[in-house]
């Protein structure tokens, strides 16, 4: 047989040989379909939608009650009588939820979790508000808008539900170190040691990069990619489960930061401002009174001045409350600390005396959200143990923060130094769904009195 006998241009591979004999000798008999197909090696993809959906539908169904029953109130208080009309917009209402949860679930890989709820809730109800309108329908805005509040909320604590549900459905790629990596990950993890595994009950696949970027198992990892599943470096999974980084493996390099984060950090600034002139109302005259008690109980300035390390590891006067008597500040404070004045211990708890350093933001040198700024000798200590505790001061400083709602209170050098691992984890995620989320955790902190001395 010659070279010219050979056939060209054609890859005899098993695959390809089963492909020409289904194009060949397919069942002439039937209509074409792809059980023939899935048959000869292709896969079956898993129907996700509404296995997805389920962990929503609690806060989907009191959204859609809610609503109703919202609107219903103001049309009844208003006295009017037109009940096909208030039977049409309630339908449209308990509609929406449902609408906004499936729109939710085509960006369940975002992380922004808050800020696409808000986002896709808002376009939802618009086009409802414009097809009502369109209609004809008589409608209350006022109604509208209150039923909107309360569906925007829902449907936040919905995508936060719907992305918990999604890091259960977790499989592990075994490896030397897949048992230590699970145990870290703390859930429900299965190790995947057979490449004919059947992977469509997994929403993830963790893999460790230079165990499995190989020949061996790219078959396998296409699959997964195939069937829907993120395929993701454990570490990237674990840094993210934990909300933390390995401080001894961070570097300034790793850094990659998303256009939003950058629009986001120029607008931070602004954010902070309008914050500190709409509580104005209430924080000035709140602070005052606190100023007026410990000067009345203990004489003297009411606010303590303190040298903290700020933005750039620029040194800046940061102010609070002055909580202990004279002569008697100095040192970590301890449990039940004599130290402190009689009903500051109230103030302490419950943040109180951070107040003053809403004028440490107005002048540009802390923000709301940020690392906690330590102080100079606290500074000095932790970047003796770890020189890498200076990147902490890439942003500016903040009354709260990611270390402060996740580790609490720290007393030594080794509890910064494990408080640095959430802060830098904070730089390398800054957005503005996470300050939300420290932002609810620190009320959440506040009331239950974690991390305050």
């Amino acid at each position: 047989m010659n070279d010219a006998s050979k056939p060209t241009g054609g890859d005899d591979r098993p695959a390809n040989r089963n492909a020409r004999r289904i194009l060949k000798h397919g069942p002439a008999e039937t209509s074409p379909d792809l059980e023939d197909v899935l048959q000869h090696g292709a896969s079956l993809r898993k129907q996700r939608l509404l296995r997805n959906f389920r962990p929503m539908l609690p806060e989907i169904l009191a959204a859609a009650i809610l609503q109703c029953l919202v609107y219903a109130a103001f049309i009844l208080n208003a006295t009017r009588s037109d009940w096909d009309n208030l039977a049409i917009v309630c339908t449209v209402l308990f509609t929406l939820p449902f609408v906004v949860a499936f729109a939710l679930l085509g960006f369940r890989r975002q992380r922004n979790t808050f800020t696409v709820a808000i986002f896709v809730t808002f376009v939802c109800f618009n086009v409802a508000v414009a097809v009502l309108s369109g209609l004809r329908i008589p409608v209350s805005y006022t109604a509208l808008l209150t039923a909107y509040a309360v569906a925007t909320v829902a449907m936040i604590v919905a995508n936060l539900r719907l992305h918990r549900s999604l890091e259960d459905r977790v499989a592990l790629l075994d490896f030397p170190k897949a048992g230590q990596v699970a145990t870290r990950l703390a859930g429900d993890v299965a190790i995947v040691s057979d490449k004919t595994t059947d992977i469509g009950a997994y929403d993830r696949i963790l893999i460790d990069t230079k165990t499995h970027h190989n020949p061996e198992w790219s078959a396998f990892l296409t699959k997964a990619y195939m069937v829907g599943a993120d395929v993701t470096p454990w570490f990237n999974f674990l840094e993210l489960r934990e909300g933390r980084v390995d401080v001894g493996a961070f570097d300034v390099s790793h850094l990659a930061y998303t256009p939003s984060q950058i629009y986001y950090s120029k607008a931070k600034r602004a954010l902070d401002l309008v914050a500190v002139i709409v509580t104005a109302p209430i924080t000035i005259p709140l602070g005052f009174l606190i100023w007026l008690y410990i000067r009345t109980l203990d004489g003297g300035p009411a606010i303590f001045v303190q040298t903290r390390r700020g933005y750039g590891g620029r040194p800046f006067n940061m102010l609070k409350f002055r909580t202990m008597y004279h002569g008697r500040q100095g040192g970590a404070t301890r449990p039940n600390d004599d130290r402190i004045i009689r009903g500051c211990h109230l103030l302490r708890r419950l943040r109180l005396d951070e107040l003053p350093q809403l004028i440490n933001i107005w002048r540009g040198e802390m923000s709301l959200v940020g690392p906690r700024p330590v102080a100079e000798y606290v500074a000095q200590a932790s970047e003796a143990a770890e020189p890498k505790f200076i990147h902490r001061t890439m942003v500016l400083p903040g009354i709260t923060g990611w270390a402060q709602v996740n580790s609490g209170y720290a007393g030594t050098t080794q509890e910064e130094i494990n408080k640095l691992s959430y802060d830098l984890y904070y730089i390398k995620h800054l957005s503005f769904d996470l300050d939300t989320l420290i932002i609810l955790s620190t009320i959440g902190t506040v009331l239950f009195g974690r991390g305050a001395r």
